[in-house]
């Protein structure tokens, strides 16, 4: 079976378009609607000057148009300008997509038409979606799906932002901000923006006591820490987090540790399939992660942990997730449920 050609990136894209490069059609969509609202802004903002802006840029929203309407302001010539701009936000409103497929069969060369479809992609199956797609791709459009971010990857996404802006952050800083905004990009770029303004001097480096200021996280009780914790099954200062958390839910709950502490001990689970256990190289590239040094927290939980006791915690955590939504679980407080999962991970 061929493999599947992977589509553009957003690094790809944003590159295009910092080059003055424009393409006829954008349909982007997905669940991640940070790099959608970051390539349309990007368009409204510079693919016309000021004066171009007032008679040939269209910003309309899905539920106040039809994909006809849209195809119909597509095909108008610009004013003036080399090209004019339409951008349909909320675009999974729409209706009846076969008028944009058959513009996009001949799409007008000097209109950047731009659809915004979040809280998902285009069902293919429909034929109008499938044609419009196809048709776009096959005439210099790009097709974007916008994915969220695991995890896992979060710590990469901070540092490429800040690096973009000049900026270094510690390690520890960038688990702590991972861990306490989690994958919502557009909320965590907004509180990274807010740590930047603070910055002043040269060298500017984000450090723990940074974050524990204008974020709120403390750098001692946090998901980070308690995570460390954990991992080098330290009773103690794990039981002095959770401790905190119960009595200050908003810097720790059980939903905020729960996929944290699931995605180590299922990447852990992983580890111990890795051909060479003992080499941080070796278990980083098993584990797919960026580097050895991040690979030492699951050489470490190997020696703390053994398979089995992994698989048990893996299954102690899946009751606590249905307990949590209810399940089986008349009274037991979300503190408590806190409590009794890392009790069993520890003992």
């Amino acid at each position: 079976m061929a493999e599947r050609k992977s589509g553009p990136t957003f690094e790809g894209i944003m590159q295009d378009l910092k080059a003055s490069k424009y393409a006829p059609i954008y349909i982007l969509m997905g669940d991640e609607p940070y790099y959608i609202d970051a390539i349309s802004d990007y368009v409204a903002d510079h693919a016309l000057n000021e004066t171009e802006r007032d008679f040939n840029q269209t910003i309309i929203f899905g539920l106040d148009t039809t994909a006809a309407q849209v195809a119909d302001m597509a095909r108008r010539y610009p004013m003036m300008a080399e090209r004019q701009v339409v951008i349909v936000k909320e675009a999974q409103n729409l209706r009846n997509w076969e008028a944009l497929a058959k513009y996009a069969e001949k799409p007008t060369p000097t209109t950047v038409l731009v659809l915004c479809h979040k809280n998902g992609v285009l069902d293919r199956r429909k034929k109008a979606n499938s044609t419009l797609i196809s048709m776009a791709e096959k005439n210099g459009g790009v097709v974007f799906e916008s994915k969220k971010k695991s995890e896992r990857e979060l710590p990469g996404f901070i540092e490429s932002y800040l690096q973009s802006k000049n900026v270094s952050i510690d390690y520890k800083a960038t688990q702590m901000i991972a861990d306490h905004i989690g994958a919502d990009l557009s909320r965590l770029t907004s509180e990274l923006d807010k740590v930047l303004i603070s910055l002043t001097g040269e060298g500017r480096r984000i450090t723990p006591e940074i974050v524990e200021k204008e974020i709120g996280v403390s750098k001692e009780f946090n998901g980070f820490e308690l995570r460390s914790a954990i991992v080098n099954r330290d009773v103690y200062k794990a039981n002095q987090i959770v401790k905190y958390f119960d009595n200050n839910q908003k810097a720790g709950s059980l939903y905020s540790i729960l996929p944290m502490l699931f995605n180590y001990f299922q990447n852990l689970m992983i580890a111990f399939y890795s051909p060479n256990r003992t080499n941080e190289n070796a278990v980083a590239q098993h584990l797919d992660l960026r580097s050895g040094w991040a690979a030492r927290d699951y050489i470490t939980g190997m020696r703390n942990y053994s398979g089995m006791k992994t698989m048990q915690i893996i299954s102690k955590m899946r009751e606590i997730d249905a307990r949590g939504k209810g399940i089986d679980n008349p009274n037991t407080g979300q503190g408590e449920l806190m409590k009794e999962l890392i009790f069993f991970i520890l003992h």
